[in-house]
């Protein structure tokens, strides 16, 4: 074959894969839905935090409407800049923004347990994220709390203590009893080193100082919750093996409000999945955003789940 005919050969094949995939080759990637400012704050004890505000990609100094705010406290030992990703592209998809917060215990950072300055701290999220953001406004009478694990304590705490702040809440497998938690810390791995933390946080154990534990517990505040007014969700799973006793945890909460309240705007979901796993942009958090308008009805349910609302008929499995 002579070099004329191999460069021709050469000359239709390259002309060939332009003309099949020319946007593939030339295409930029897609815009992002969010964009994360990072803030300060100065915390309860005066030690400065960071929080991190998730905003739709829209949203900015010249867009700036009043927005819904969540207010998502992290779990035990991980931080803030981890639960960003729980939330993916959802605050985009939305039209909400997203506070993650640092937070702060009376002495630790990352196993703040529902410390009470920590929980003030997070009742100062909408006026702290104003105050760095100047071009934000938020919408106060439609701000929320959702959190996993130790951040579903919080919000429980947060909804307790401050019930005219939030329009609505969701925790994701909390602990509710504190003191049954140090007690049950012995089954996990470095469950030693857990209790020494606790002991540190919290100023004792729940003999020595069972008030510092049941001030931390949100079984202690069912009644309040059950007489707040705010729409509920619990979620928990029967598969937890981190709070392993749910049905004596988030459980018993549900069923505690219903008793004080059968009327209290709350609704349980229960199912089998892995630790806080049901709270991410890929699980129910889209159907749980949704059941606040935070989502479009698109978003709920998945197919495999009851849609009868309360418990009962809420659980799923």
């Amino acid at each position: 074959m002579s070099t004329t005919t191999r460069m021709a050969i050469a000359g239709l094949v390259l002309s060939l894969a332009a003309a099949v995939a020319p946007s593939t080759a030339f295409a930029r990637p897609p815009a992002p839905l969010v964009r994360v400012l990072t803030i300060s704050y100065r915390a309860h004890d005066g030690l400065t935090r960071r929080a991190y505000l998730i905003l739709p990609a829209w949203y900015g100094p010249k867009h700036h409407p009043p927005i819904p705010l969540v207010i998502s406290p992290h779990g035990r030992g991980v931080g803030a800049r981890a639960n960003i990703r729980r939330w993916g592209d959802l605050p985009g998809r939305g039209g909400f923004a997203v506070i993650n917060p640092e937070g702060q215990g009376r002495k630790l950072t990352l196993f703040s347990w529902g410390d009470p300055g920590e929980i003030r701290d997070l009742a100062r999220m909408p006026s702290i994220s104003e105050h760095a953001v100047p071009w934000l406004r938020v919408d106060r009478r439609r701000l929320y709390a959702f959190g996993g694990s130790m951040g579903g304590q919080e919000t429980l705490l947060l909804l307790a203590r401050y019930p005219r702040l939030l329009a609505g809440a969701a925790a994701f497998d909390a602990p509710t009893n504190m003191a049954a938690r140090y007690r049950a810390f012995d089954l996990l791995p470095f469950g030693d080193g857990l209790q020494r933390l606790a002991r540190r946080e919290i100023g004792g154990t729940p003999t020595t100082n069972p008030g510092g534990y049941e001030t931390r517990s949100p079984l202690d505040f069912a009644r309040k919750i059950a007489f707040a007014g705010v729409p509920l969700q619990i979620w928990w799973s029967t598969q937890d093996r981190t709070v392993t006793d749910q049905n004596q945890e988030s459980g018993l909460l549900y069923r505690d409000i219903k008793r004080f309240n059968p009327k209290a705007p709350v609704s349980e979901f229960v199912g089998g999945w892995a630790h806080t796993t049901e709270m991410a942009a890929h699980g129910y958090l889209p159907y749980a955003l949704s059941r606040f308008g935070l989502m479009p009805p698109g978003a709920a349910p998945p197919a495999h789940s009851d849609q009868g609302g309360d418990s009962p008929g809420g659980i799923w499995s």
